[in-house]
């Protein structure tokens, strides 16, 4: 075997366990609301990415997780939150309750 091809091949392995080790960047999933509806209902994320909730609405909502966090999302505004726990989690606005989200959360 001659020593560049050795040398070229340590190259290549090295690159890629630097390419595997680098994390992926953080995130920012959009969810709008509309006429009272999350949308998506469901939204797949990991730790390190930002929620963005939009309200197309004319009235205000929230993103509330009962015993934990809560977003208030004025009329025509958005506001986000960014993850920091892994786990799926079940969030609805404490103005109208029937409105019902998820975040199904990966490390």
């Amino acid at each position: 075997m001659r020593p560049y091809a050795l040398d070229r091949r340590l190259w290549i392995a090295s690159l890629a366990l630097v390419i595997a080790a680098t994390p992926a960047a953080a995130e920012t999933i959009e969810v709008t609301i509309d006429k009272l509806v999350f949308s998506p209902a469901t939204v797949e994320a990991k730790v390190g990415d930002t929620i963005v909730w939009v309200n197309k609405d004319v009235f205000a909502h929230t993103a509330t997780i009962k015993g934990g966090w809560e977003v208030m999302i004025p009329p025509k505004k958005s506001a986000s939150l960014t993850l920091k726990a892994a786990g799926p989690v079940d969030y609805f606005c404490r103005f109208h309750p029937n409105m019902k989200g998820r975040l199904v959360v990966a490390p």
